[in-house]
C-alpha cells in the first residue's frame, strides 16, 4: 500500500471521496492512503453517510487533518475493518504519544472528555472501496461539542504525527497480509 503526507492545504468536501482522487491528484495508481491538512466542509449534497443526512448534520471543521485511503481489493465491509483499524491506530498513537490523555473510541468515533475528535466514514464506489478518517486540528466553530489534537490531545507536530499513523497503518495492513499468505489449509 502506497502513503502519502502531502503539505499542500486541500479543504475537504467530499468530492475527495471518489474514485481514483488519489490517481488524479497525486499520481498514485492502486492501493493507497493520503493525508493532507486543511478546511472540512461537508455539505449534505456531499454527505455519504445517510444517518448525518436524515438527522441534518453537516460536517464543519476550521483545521483538520484527513486521511483517504483508496482500496481496489476490499469488500465494503472489509473497508469498515481497514476503517476501525485506521481509527485505533490513531488512539493508541496519542496515548503513547500523550499517556495522560484518556480517548474513547466508539465505532469509528474518537472522544476526548465527550468532546468528538473524529469524522470517518467508509463507502464503495463502482470501482473500489474509499475511507475519509478526519481529525480536528482546531474545534473552533465546529457544529458539535468536539475535541481537538493541539489543546485536547497534546500533538504539537500535526505533519510529523500524521506521517506516524501513515506507517503505522500501512505496516499493519503489510502484516495482515504476511499471517494469512504464511499459514497452510487445513482438511477436515
Amino acid at each position: 500500500m502506497e502513503t502519502l503526507y502531502t503539505d499542500k492545504e486541500i479543504k475537504y468536501t467530499g468530492i475527495q471521496l471518489s474514485p481514483h482522487w488519489i490517481y488524479k491528484n497525486f499520481n498514485i495508481i492502486g492501493n493507497a492512503v493520503v493525508a493532507f491538512i486543511g478546511e472540512c466542509e461537508v455539505n449534505l449534497n456531499h454527505m455519504v453517510d445517510i444517518e448525518d443526512v436524515i438527522n441534518n448534520e453537516p460536517i464543519y471543521s476550521s483545521k483538520m487533518l484527513s486521511f483517504i485511503e483508496e482500496n481496489f481489493s476490499s469488500t465494503l465491509i472489509e473497508a469498515v475493518y481497514r476503517q476501525r483499524l485506521l481509527v485505533t491506530i490513531t488512539k493508541e498513537l496519542i496515548e503513547k504519544i500523550n499517556p495522560s490523555v484518556k480517548i474513547i473510541r466508539s465505532g469509528d468515533d474518537l472522544y476526548i472528555n465527550k468532546k468528538k475528535l473524529s469524522v470517518s466514514i467508509a463507502t464503495k464506489s463502482i470501482t473500489s472501496t474509499l475511507i475519509h478518517f478526519g481529525l480536528n486540528i482546531s474545534a473552533e466553530n465546529a457544529p458539535v461539542n468536539a475535541a481537538d489534537l493541539i489543546n485536547d490531545a497534546g500533538i504539537k507536530d500535526i505533519s510529523l504525527f500524521a506521517k506516524e499513523i501513515l506507517t503505522k497503518y500501512s505496516d499493519e495492513v503489510k502484516d495482515i497480509q504476511n499471517a494469512a499468505c504464511k499459514v497452510r489449509g487445513v482438511n477436515e
